[in-house]
Formats: C-alpha cells, sequence, structure tokens
C-alpha cells in the first residue's frame, strides 16, 4: 500500500478528530511529511483558522512524520508528543498547510538505533504552517516513542 495512504487510514482509524477537522495527507515520504485540511471544519470567530486546529495539524505531521519512518524500519511504538513550542506569525484564512521535513537526517538515524536499543527514543521535529507562500506558524516538537 502507498505510504500516503496508509498513514491517511491510520490517522483517521487512530485519531478520530482527523476526520473531523478534515486532515489530508498530501505527501509522505521519509524526510518530508505534508498535511492539509480545510478551513471550513476549523474556522474561528475571525473567519480565520482557529489556532487549536493548526496547532493539531502541526502536531499530527510530527506525528505522522514519526509513524511513517518506524513504519519504514519495520518498528511498532506509542507516539506521543512529550513538549512543544508555537509561533504563531500570520494568520491563515484558507487551507491549512503543515510541513515537517527533516534538515537533519543524522538526527532521525540515531532516534532509530536508540528506539532499536532501549525500546524508547526522543526526536525532536519542526513543522512549519504556510499560507500565501508565508510561514504562518512554526512548531516545535519533542515526540517520545516508546514500547
Amino acid at each position: 500500500m502507498d505510504a500516503r495512504i496508509a498513514l491517511q487510514n491510520v490517522l483517521h482509524t487512530e485519531i478520530p478528530i482527523t476526520r473531523r477537522i478534515g486532515i489530508q495527507v498530501e505527501h509522505c515520504e521519509i524526510n518530508r511529511i505534508v498535511l492539509t485540511a480545510p478551513l471550513d471544519p476549523n474556522i474561528n470567530h475571525k473567519c480565520t483558522a482557529f489556532g487549536g486546529s493548526l496547532y493539531s495539524v502541526a502536531v499530527l505531521a510530527g506525528w505522522g512524520y514519526i509513524y511513517n519512518n518506524m513504519s519504514i524500519h519495520k518498528l511498532d511504538g506509542h507516539i506521543v508528543i512529550q513538549h512543544s513550542d508555537v509561533n504563531y506569525k500570520a494568520p491563515v484564512d484558507g487551507q491549512i498547510r503543515a510541513e515537517c521535513k527533516m534538515e537533519e537526517p543524522e538526527n532521525l538515524y540515531r532516534f532509530i538505533k536508540t528506539y532499536k536499543r532501549k525500546g524508547r527514543a526522543r526526536l525532536e521535529l519542526q513543522v512549519k504552517i504556510f499560507f500565501n507562500n508565508t510561514e504562518a506558524m512554526v512548531f516545535n516538537g519533542q515526540y517520545v516513542v516508546h514500547q
């Protein structure tokens, strides 16, 4: 099964809110995940995307990045967000588009190696939400995966 479709199915099955807020997997590659969500189910009183929805799409882009790489390495585990920092830079009044891209592949390799050895590992990821070719939000999250 295509990695994009597999991740889409897991998100909608394991995390039901992803269906309600309309999350779709646009790209699913070893070094990059892109999730999108429409404005309508995520709109606030200012007719822009609700901050909680932006956060949810961002945290799930990081979650999806780890899930995809765990699958590639044939590993199972519980993925949880441990800590995050968010900088909202500009309003989003259209489709939400979150991108998680690994800039330093050695961090991923170290994460996989640690997980195989200890059954527990941490990975810090950055997710950016873009709107009209501008960074609208930057999310930095520390994820923990354990058996």
